[in-house]
């Protein structure tokens, strides 16, 4: 919740790891996220990965890519199958 309005909002938040869906929790993964990429090589990774991203849109011919890229973070099983991966 905002502090200043009230309004509550939703964030999305990526993330690479190793671990299975088994393995970790959403709430664990959450708690894994208070450590923010900001230092070393890890922002330029992630703008890596956001660059791959809409590439991959891009092939798809996708029209609105803010809007595809909202719908591909609700399920971790539609960018594989955009990739043609499933």
């Amino acid at each position: 919740m905002n502090r200043k309005n009230g309004k509550v909002s939703i964030k999305t938040v990526y993330a690479v790891t190793s671990l299975s869906a088994e393995q970790a929790t959403p709430a664990q993964l959450a708690n894994m996220d208070a450590s923010q990429l900001r230092t070393g090589s890890a922002p330029r990774t992630m703008a890596t990965w956001r660059n791959l991203a809409i590439g991959a849109l891009r092939i798809a011919r996708t029209h609105n890519i803010a809007a595809a890229l909202r719908a591909n973070s609700r399920g971790p099983k539609r960018p594989l199958a955009l990739l043609g991966l499933t």
